[in-house]
């Protein structure tokens, strides 16, 4: 079926918002027979549509816009666009152009009450694994045996050596030394590198070497340094203007923490002033997260472990969000499967409850949760800002460039169904959260990247280029910026290299222009997104805003160049000189159109001026 082009732009000028009204606005083309356009909305669960006035005619484009009126009573505002021609209809949802009313998980939307901090949109984050990033202090690491983990002595290794299967039992038990001191003291590489924003795995106190089962939630593990050491690192990441996000395990505990095992503990005795902190069934067992005797999951009907976890004054997450740490949001980890009885019931209260927890610590803290898969219904704005981004970024540019989904099985896509998957993840959450999603290649719980393309160092870059301009908050795991390379955990949690003669510097480099870039452009950042072209093996979009526009033409093809003419005319933006960020070729758009020749295997990045 052939679709009549139609859009709807989510930036100023075009959409404003007050505290009683949205500025709506759609793109037509003029020579498309439309004679009536409504905005539909439901209010009380009813519709209504109002209206659209034609305001404009730019190049091809008719304007439409009409002003949209906020409920007092409701969050979330659904929308959509009825378009009609003498003949039939056309509708305009999250998801695209349909000849019928779209359901309403599909409806555009808009949280007048809930929304991300402004300052997440502008930051680049960089993932650490404390352990694999830097030794700054030897006195602080694992001693070879020095205790017993999962019933084998741990092992502490030299930094660099190779790091154990899974296979062999030491995956979680073996240490290599990287420690606070030594994140603290790599500050200037990472702000030479351009990172504004570090997320941490778990650094509290806990005896394996990734520290997902936590033993006491109000102590730096002594191996990565001590609280104060951790406080130095926060004021020092202040400083320069950095920000900092720690990782919340709070779905689960370690076996070995008091609250489970102490004499008093919850597993040993039925009386225990904690044992409603655990589920136990009538024989006494208990449940663990996912089958995992170590990982003993926490059931938050217990009044005492809300009150632990976020809602009493002196809560965990509470605690390190004020001086002297003042971290500046959470990552929560598996989020979703929080909840009550060992099960993830009651799990948005849950996860409402510890919204308003820290955002009364912090009303500009991030909460991040952790999904490997579809999350919408956690985006809406009154749970989280932004949810780590592996169902709408991750896996549809594995599968696009990499021929793997994310259980490593071979998918092949097109570009073309590239951009439906992608449209598609931002379908069904309000903007200003598609701006705050956690968007990454690969992280301690996959493949490294690199790995899964076969060492293709242009193809990497290739995906690099899309992670920093792509809409969303761009992550980098450690290392992947100098061509560290590993398969999937543990292997991906390689020792950072320090000897800059084993780096990828053309990687490096690649980074570091691409993220000056980023930080140079508010369209980059704050923009709306649009595609102008999806075929085969060629993918290009624009990132507008206002007079600034950036458009990115990606070709996976291996061999062959691609020359595409971009229908420009369809942004609305008076961008018409372009200069590519990477080479210093110049285009220019002709007649609303703008020809590209994108070579094989590669990226363009190109430039308003």
């Amino acid at each position: 079926m052939n679709y009549p082009f139609l859009f709807h732009p989510q930036v100023t000028p075009w959409f404003q918002a007050s505290a009683d009204t949205l500025l709506l606005t759609l793109f037509s083309e003029r020579d498309t027979p439309i004679r009536h356009v409504w905005v539909r909305h439901e209010p009380d669960n009813e519709e209504y549509l109002i209206p659209m006035k034609p305001v404009s005619v730019q190049d091809r484009l008719q304007v439409w816009q009409a002003t949209l009126p906020l409920s007092k009573v409701e969050e979330i505002h659904l929308y959509c666009f009825k378009c009609l021609t003498d003949e039939t209809q056309w509708w305009l949802h999250g998801a695209g152009i349909s000849s019928h009313i779209p359901p309403r998980e599909q409806h555009l939307r808009f949280n007048s009450q809930h929304q991300p901090p402004a300052w997440v949109q502008d930051q680049v984050f960089y993932q650490i694994f404390p352990d694999r990033f830097c030794d700054g202090d030897p006195s602080l690491s694992v001693k070879h045996h020095e205790y017993q983990y999962g019933g084998k002595a741990v092992i502490s290794k030299e930094w660099g050596a190779p790091v154990s299967p899974h296979e062999e039992g030491h995956g979680a038990s073996e240490f290599y030394g990287g420690d606070l001191v030594g994140i603290d003291k790599k500050l200037d590489y990472l702000h030479s590198l351009g990172v504004t924003a570090l997320y941490l795995n778990p650094i509290f106190d806990s005896p394996s070497n990734h520290k997902y089962d936590t033993q006491d939630y109000l102590n730096v593990d002594r191996h990565l340094g001590s609280n104060a050491q951790f406080a130095d690192l926060t004021r020092h990441l202040h400083q320069r203007g950095m920000k900092i996000i720690l990782d919340a395990v709070v779905n689960h505990t370690s076996t070995q923490h008091p609250w489970f095992c102490s004499p008093e503990g919850a597993h040993t005795n039925p009386d225990s002033p904690w044992r409603s902190f655990y589920t136990f069934d009538s024989n006494g067992d208990y449940v663990s997260w996912k089958g995992i005797r170590s990982l003993p999951k926490l059931d938050f009907a217990s009044e005492q472990v809300q009150d632990a976890i976020y809602r009493a004054d002196d809560a965990i997450l509470r605690y390190w969000m004020r001086a002297p740490y003042q971290i500046d949001g959470w990552r929560f980890d598996v989020i979703h499967m929080l909840g009550e009885r060992g099960s993830a019931k009651g799990n948005r209260h849950h996860v409402q409850a510890i919204r308003r927890a820290v955002k009364q610590e912090n009303p500009d803290a991030y909460v991040l949760g952790e999904h490997f898969f579809e999350a919408s219904q956690w985006l809406q704005g009154d749970q989280e800002d932004g949810a780590m981004n592996y169902y709408g970024f991750a896996h549809p540019i594995r599968a696009f460039l990499a021929g793997q989904d994310i259980a490593y099985h071979p998918i092949h896509i097109r570009a073309e169904e590239l951009d439906r998957w992608l449209k598609l993840a931002r379908a069904h959450i309000p903007f200003k959260n598609q701006l705050a999603q956690f968007n990454l290649l690969d992280s301690h719980d996959t493949a490294r990247f690199l790995y899964l393309l076969g060492e293709d160092k242009q193809t990497m870059q290739l995906a690099v280029t899309l992670l920093l301009t792509y809409i969303g908050v761009p992550s980098i795991y450690y290392g992947d910026e100098v061509g560290l390379s590993g398969g999937n955990d543990p292997d991906c949690r390689r020792c950072f290299p320090w000897d800059t003669t084993r780096w990828d510097h053309a990687l490096h480099d690649h980074y570091q222009r691409l993220i000056q870039i980023r930080r140079q452009r508010p369209s980059l950042r704050r923009g709306d997104i649009q595609t102008l072209y999806a075929g085969s093996h060629s993918y290009v979009f624009a990132r507008t805003l206002q007079s600034d526009q950036v458009l990115v033409a990606c070709n996976r093809h291996p061999t062959d160049a691609r020359t595409l003419n971009l229908p420009l005319w369809q942004t609305a933006s008076p961008a018409s000189r372009f200069t590519d960020a990477l080479n210093g070729d110049k285009f220019e758009r002709v007649e609303g159109m703008l020809q590209v020749t994108v070579p094989a295997n590669s990226a363009r990045v190109l430039l308003s001026s």
